[in-house]
C-alpha cells in the first residue's frame, strides 16, 4: 500500500487470482456448489468495475447522469434478485419491493442535508442501500417460497382454523424470511469490535479521519437496517399474497 491506497500491479493481480481460485476449489471439492460460479462472479466483478471505473468520472460530472446511473443500479439489482428467487415474471413486484426500502432511506438522508447532493457522494451511499435491500430481498423471499412448500401441510391446517389464504400464508413464510435481516444485525452490532466495513475504510483511504469514517459508517449501517426491514416485510406480503410465486408455490397456495 502507497499512502494508505492499495497498489495496483501485477502482485495485486496474482493474490486476487489465487484467492478467486482459492474460493472456488473450497466450492467445489467441499460440495457445496460449482465452483466456476465464483470464477465468474469474480471475472464479472472485475471487469464491471474497471468499466464503471473509466466512466465513473464522467457520471460523476452530471447531476442527470448520476440520476441515470443510481436508477441503471436499481435495475439490475431488481433484475438479479428477481432471477435468484427464480420468479422473473414477477420482477415489478420484487422491484417495488427493494424501492420500498430504498426509496425512504434515501429521500430522509438527502432531504436532510446528511448525505449532500453531490453525485461523489449519492452514487456510494445508493450503491449501498440498494445493494443490501436486494440481498434481503432475495433471501426473504426465497425463504419465504421455500416454506409454503415444505410446510403444505401446516398452510392447510391454518386454513381448516378458519385463517384467510393470506394470513395463513403470512404464519408459514414470515417467521423464516425475517432471519434475511440476521447479517445486517450482526454486522451493526459487532461494528468496531469484530469488523471494519467498507464504508469506515473507504472514508479513512480517502483522508478523511476516523471520526468522521464512524459517522459516515453508522448512518450507512442504520439505513441498510431501516432499507432491508421495510423490504423484507414488504417482499414477505406480496409472496404471501401470491404476487411473488414460483409454479410450486402456486400449486400448494391456490388448491
Amino acid at each position: 500500500m502507497t499512502d494508505g491506497a492499495i497498489a495496483f500491479g501485477p502482485v495485486l493481480a496474482v493474490v486476487l487470482a489465487v484467492l478467486a481460485i482459492f474460493g472456488a476449489a473450497v466450492v467445489r471439492f467441499g460440495q457445496l456448489g460449482q465452483g466456476k460460479a465464483v470464477l465468474f462472479a469474480a471475472a464479472r466483478a472485475v471487469v464491471q468495475l474497471a468499466a464503471v471505473s473509466l466512466v465513473i468520472v464522467g457520471i460523476l460530472e452530471s447531476g442527470w447522469l448520476t440520476g441515470g446511473f443510481v436508477l441503471l443500479m436499481f435495475a439490475i439489482a431488481a433484475i438479479t434478485s428477481a432471477r435468484r428467487i427464480g420468479v422473473a415474471k414477477d420482477l415489478a413486484w420484487v422491484a417495488l419491493a427493494i424501492a420500498s426500502g430504498v426509496v425512504p432511506v434515501l429521500t430522509l438522508v438527502l432531504a436532510t442535508g446528511v448525505v449532500p447532493w453531490r453525485p461523489i457522494a449519492i452514487v456510494p451511499i445508493a450503491g449501498i442501500v440498494i445493494g443490501g435491500a436486494m440481498s434481503a430481498t432475495s433471501q426473504a423471499a426465497r425463504r419465504a417460497l421455500d416454506e409454503l412448500v415444505s410446510r403444505h401441510g401446516e398452510y392447510e391446517a391454518a386454513l381448516a382454523l378458519g385463517f384467510l389464504r393470506r394470513p395463513a400464508a403470512l404464519e408459514i413464510c414470515r417467521p423464516s424470511a425475517g432471519q434475511a435481516l440476521i447479517p445486517a444485525l450482526d454486522q451493526t452490532r459487532t461494528v468496531g469490535l469484530v469488523t471494519l466495513p467498507g464504508a469506515y475504510v473507504g472514508v479513512l483511504l480517502g483522508g478523511a479521519g476516523p471520526l468522521q469514517a464512524g459517522v459516515t459508517q453508522v448512518l450507512v449501517l442504520i439505513g441498510l437496517l431501516a432499507a432491508e426491514a421495510v423490504a423484507v416485510l414488504v417482499v414477505v406480503h406480496l409472496v404471501a399474497a401470491g404476487r411473488i410465486s414460483r409454479k410450486a408455490t402456486e400449486d400448494v397456495t391456490c388448491r
